[in-house]
């Protein structure tokens, strides 16, 4: 089976398609306007081992928000569409991730029942030209477009470019195991689906 999706989504604020392979090698293709932002997305691309393109046009000019929240939503409904009935996965996945001083953990279950929860917070609101407070925004878009359960937790850290790359890198981990193929393809539900 083919793991892979190409979504696009035109509105009058963004304007995205996203491509990725499940069983890609982690190679990428990024370009949405914000330096830093396009860098976490390399490093999700790199350490979950899904290939990834991405080309985002939102309108900066008024601000981020759209941009990365938008980014979120196709790359929620490439994920959903690439898994299918999420049959033959692991479901599971959790992550710590290490950055000098900081610490980060994910972890999440491809479980259809979409839900976020997002502890910590950033000491500045900008790294470069992001606007860090949208990190949560991202996670929630995706986490409720992939249909996945979702917790993200900043442990600690002084750098906040450390500690958004070291939460970005943990739920990359997270969703490199939860994706593993599983050995007789079934679906790890007692309900025999995921729902």
């Amino acid at each position: 089976m083919m793991r892979s999706a190409t979504i696009t989504r035109n509105t009058k604020e963004t304007q995205i398609t996203i491509s990725l392979s499940m069983d890609g090698k982690g190679n990428s293709a990024i370009a949405t306007g914000i330096g830093f932002f396009d860098h976490m997305l390399t490093a999700l691309a790199r350490h979950s081992g899904i290939s990834l393109e991405i080309r985002t046009v939102g309108d900066l000019h008024v601000d981020a928000h759209h941009t990365v929240e938008d980014t979120g939503i196709v790359l929620g409904q490439a994920l959903a569409e690439a898994l299918g009935d999420k049959s033959g996965i692991a479901r599971y996945g959790s992550a710590y991730i290490p950055m000098d001083e900081a610490l980060s953990f994910c972890a999440l279950d491809l479980s259809n029942r979409p839900y976020l929860v997002f502890q910590g917070c950033f000491t500045n609101a900008m790294i470069g030209s992001y606007d860090a407070r949208l990190t949560e925004e991202f996670f929630r878009a995706v986490a409720v477009n992939a249909g996945m359960t979702l917790h993200l937790n900043m442990l600690y850290g002084s750098n906040d470019h450390h500690k958004c790359e070291a939460l970005f890198k943990a739920f990359a981990h997270a969703l490199k195991a939860a994706i593993r193929e599983n050995e007789d393809g079934s679906v790890l539900s007692t309900k025999g689906v995921l729902s």
